[in-house]
């Protein structure tokens, strides 16, 4: 038998977006935040570098944009880029208010760092653990308000629209999800008046991600198999220094490391950066990401070397001690020997499509951080932003929603979760050998470089594994393991089909088909939709 949960708003994911989201409002409406695995376990928890804002008084605004829009190449939505870093500064103001200790230059000064693609310094961070720090703070504000409850453990398997009352409409409303609590194996059927998709990025569709675990595109997923509108999926970044160790994990290399100084090389301690853009080390990602994979394709290795053994020891363990402390663990001290590196999948510039207060073309459904799409990184994100757009636009929604909660409501009556016919699982090895096919197909032919050939031989592949995945999903009862195999497929499909229709090179979509921008034709969003 399926619970039956009642709220006033559903939160799904929880990290930066959606715990701001909910703090902001708690005071107005009842909210139930649900997640996959511990409510620390995000993408937020893992970022280190920062958050990008104007607060120098030798930076602007201006600046802040022109930077975000160099780096988007010709795709952001000025307008949407705008608004986000006016609005910036306010809210790191907030997360100060919260208890988040930032690091200070001076007892009355922030500490900002600088990464690449920024003409300044704006990197407001906590030494490189910043996403941490934000996490901890907003957790604890959260675990004291009376009005949010937090489930973890508790996998969201598909949104509640019209379809499940079979009801055909092309005006689609969200009234919650259906959930597994992955604990107790317990089918919860979710109603809310409003639902907010913050359930972060897709970076293990992929088999080398800085991501951490719970990364498997389950919002994008959710959302276009309930009809919402998906743009710009072909757009990942890749982070160009990940760990190169055999027991890392893609451990991930601060961008931030190269702001204080660090140095790519190849193996013989050659530098390249200078090769493939004036901005040396600090060039924009997308353009770091390719370089390596060029040096590395010409060289046969299998990683390059990031250095800063030329800097100031103490200072560099001083400003990075998670990094230094993660090396030395696996024998690696960075201020002595150069840092083993290779690009890993790390961010997804597409989503759900959203207007600027985070509305999805699904009535009452909303989305923010990485699961959604502003516009704002258009085809490349700018070091930094994703929290800043994350603060951004979960405040913006909760402000449009407080607007029009009150005529919200939802007596709907949904069937429970129907498992009849279902068996319990057998074939363990279906699950995880699909998905480690899923990953290495896209590594192979949806990576860093791409091809009209790649592309159509990664689309047939996927297919197969979709129509193989589906067939075992239907006759089998769901798992948190089933779940994510099927949303990992569904998201590289989108990647496939985006990157397909975009028949140009443009920012971190490059194909040696079409290796120049077109304006003509594909200065525009890429966009899905199932129905």
């Amino acid at each position: 038998m399926t619970e039956e949960i009642k709220t006033d708003i559903l939160v799904i994911g929880s990290g930066i977006g959606g715990l701001y989201f909910a703090l902001n409002m708690a005071d107005h409406a009842t909210v139930t935040i649900i997640t996959k695995k511990e409510s620390s376990t995000s993408n937020t928890n893992w970022a280190q570098g920062g958050i990008a804002a104007t607060i120098d008084e030798n930076d602007s605004p201006d600046y802040h944009v022109q930077d975000t829009l160099d780096a988007g190449a010709g795709l952001c939505n000025q307008a949407m880029v705008e608004l986000m870093v006016n609005e910036g500064p306010r809210h790191i103001r907030q997360l100060i208010d919260y208890g988040v200790h930032f690091t200070m230059a001076d007892n009355e000064h922030l500490d900002l760092g600088r990464e690449g693609g920024h003409s300044h310094k704006r990197i407001v961070h906590a030494k490189d653990l910043t996403g941490q720090e934000v996490e901890h703070a907003l957790l604890e504000k959260i675990n004291s308000h009376p009005n949010i409850e937090l489930l973890e453990h508790h996998f969201a398997i598909e949104l509640l629209t019209e379809h499940h009352l079979h009801i055909k409409t092309n005006d689609i409303n969200c009234y919650g999800a259906y959930a597994l609590d992955t604990r107790n194996r317990q089918l919860k059927k979710i109603l809310s008046r409003v639902t907010m998709l913050a359930s972060g990025g897709l970076g293990h569709v992929y088999p080398h991600t800085t991501n951490p675990d719970i990364a498997t595109g389950d919002g994008v997923a959710m959302a276009y198999r309930a009809g919402a509108m998906i743009a710009n999926m072909e757009f990942i970044q890749f982070h160009p220094t990940s760990l190169y160790h055999p027991k890392a994990k893609s451990f991930l290399i601060s961008e931030a490391l190269r702001g204080f100084g660090g140095v790519l090389k190849l193996r013989n301690g050659k530098a390249f950066m200078q090769k493939y853009d004036k901005r040396e080390n600090l060039a924009p990602r997308d353009i770091v990401a390719r370089a390596i994979d060029s040096e590395m394709k010409k060289t046969g290795d299998e990683c390059v070397f990031l250095d800063v053994t030329h800097l100031d020891a103490d200072k560099t363990i001083q400003h990075f001690p998670n990094i230094y402390e993660t090396c030395l663990e696996f024998g690696i001290d960075i201020t002595k020997e150069m840092i083993p590196v290779v690009p890993a999948a790390h961010y997804s510039c597409g989503g759900i499509k959203t207007d600027d207060n985070g509305r999805t073309s699904i009535n009452r459904l909303y989305a923010c951080g990485e699961t959604s799409c502003t516009g704002v990184h258009g085809a490349n994100r700018l070091a930094s932003n994703s929290l800043l757009e994350a603060l951004v636009f979960a405040y913006r929604s909760s402000q449009d929603i407080k607007s029009i909660l009150h005529g919200l409501h939802n007596n709907r009556p949904f069937p429970d979760w129907d498992d009849t016919g279902t068996v319990n699982p057998e074939e363990w090895i279906l699950v995880s050998h699909n998905k480690k096919e899923a990953q290495q197909v896209m590594n192979d032919y949806v990576g860093i470089v791409r091809s009209d050939l790649r592309l159509q031989r990664a689309k047939r592949r996927i297919e197969f594994l979709k129509e193989e995945t589906e067939a075992y999903y239907k006759k089998t009862r769901i798992t948190s393991q089933i779940l994510e195999l099927r949303n990992i497929i569904k998201v590289a499909s989108l990647i496939i089909d985006s990157a397909i229709q975009r028949r140009e090179s443009r920012g971190l979509h490059y194909t040696t088909d079409y290796p120049q921008k077109d304006d003509k034709f594909f200065l525009k969003d890429t966009l899905l939709r199932s129905f």
